[in-house]
């Protein structure tokens, strides 16, 4: 399974947004399978942008995590990634000039943007 960075924004913004403090259980992203949402709050813990656990059972086809809460640096790329425009802008220049970039200069990026919008 491709990570999908589409659905980490996403899942990213619905934690963040969520009033609690903790992530909604179970957490639901429309237009995903549960399965998918699952494979990528494993990705997101790994990348420690969430805490959370281990929830793959046996027959699983792929790992799945829970997710509990953001982390800062999950609170930190949430606000780069969270407005449509700036995202949309650091996505389009992705596929226009590399196709596909790491998550790391994905986040450069994003910042990058920014501080050209706060005029830095």
């Amino acid at each position: 399974m491709k990570r999908d960075m589409e659905l980490i924004r996403k899942m990213l913004i619905t934690i963040e947004d969520y009033p609690e403090g903790y992530a909604p259980d179970p957490l639901k992203v429309e237009g995903y399978p549960d399965k998918v949402i699952g494979y990528h709050a494993y990705l997101l813990i790994d990348a420690g942008l969430a805490r959370g656990n281990e929830a793959t059972e046996v027959g699983d086809t792929s790992p799945k995590s829970r997710i509990f809460m953001l982390t800062w640096a999950g609170h930190e790329f949430c606000q780069a990634a969270r407005e449509d425009m700036r995202w949309k802008t650091a996505m389009g220049f992705v596929a226009e000039k590399a196709g596909s970039v790491t998550f790391e200069i994905l986040k450069e990026l994003l910042a990058s943007l920014m501080r050209k919008a706060v005029g830095l």
